[in-house]
């Protein structure tokens, strides 16, 4: 499986951005999907995530301003980031719960795609 995430970019403070990431391979079924963060000297941490029923979670730090979204028919899971400040600048993951054809059920991860909020 492979978890291929685009449209991080440099961004001023009050903007946009949207994230996709779609999953390929012999994929069976995906359960959650979801995008954590990464700044520099900080742990990973999680984001938004979605059920596969369209289900939204977020981090405390991003409500109102995050919206997350899946399009099922195509694997995919994209990430609205509007309001966008400083803290918010961080190289950001894309993950799946995935089960593949004649296999069981385990976690993916996209290569990262950096987030930089900046005037």
């Amino acid at each position: 499986v492979q978890l291929q995430a685009s449209g991080g970019g440099l961004v001023q403070p009050g903007g946009s951005l949207r994230l996709s990431c779609a999953a390929s391979g012999n994929i069976f079924s995906i359960n959650d999907m979801g995008w954590y963060r990464q700044a520099p000297g900080a742990q990973r941490e999680l984001v938004a995530s979605i059920s596969s029923d369209g289900s939204p979670n977020y981090a405390n730090s991003v409500k109102g301003r995050f919206s997350i979204s899946r399009d099922n028919a195509k694997n995919t899971v994209f990430l609205q980031m509007n309001s966008l400040s400083p803290e918010d600048t961080a190289v950001y993951y894309c993950n799946a719960h995935v089960r593949m054809y004649r296999s069981g059920w385990d976690f993916y991860w996209g290569q990262g795609t950096q987030v930089t909020v900046s005037s």
